[in-house]
């Protein structure tokens, strides 16, 4: 079954970031099951690579990266880039840049969408 999880919250200050991708990831451990994630909104900066956090933190970028090891697909909202200054070379490993015209195609294609 394919699952959307859509963040929208920054990358840190929340706990939201860190439980969607802790279940997306989960997810990918599940045999049939496709996951897909999308960013919008202030999480564009969640998918941007090169973040350094304290020993003990979690690093999302890091969690990303086992996401899209184990099938995962990331994207990017592209107006939410560009209104944070984001390029796609600033993107982690595994991201790419989308749109709302693949989000609605990942929407109805979906067989769960969670929103974080």
């Amino acid at each position: 079954m394919d699952t959307l999880i859509i963040l929208n919250d920054p990358p840190y200050g929340t706990e939201r970031s860190y439980n969607g991708l802790r279940l997306a990831f989960s997810l990918t451990k599940r045999e049939g099951e496709r996951v897909k994630v999308f960013f919008m909104g202030d999480a564009a900066s969640r998918a941007k690579k090169g973040q350094k956090t304290p020993t003990g933190y979690y690093n999302l970028e890091s969690m990303l990266k086992g996401i899209v090891g184990r099938g995962g697909v990331a994207g990017v909202c592209g107006s939410c880039m560009d209104a944070r200054g984001i390029t796609v070379e600033e993107l982690a490993e595994g991201a790419h840049r989308s749109n709302m015209d693949e989000l609605t195609d990942w929407t109805t294609a979906a067989g769960r969408v969670l929103v974080f």
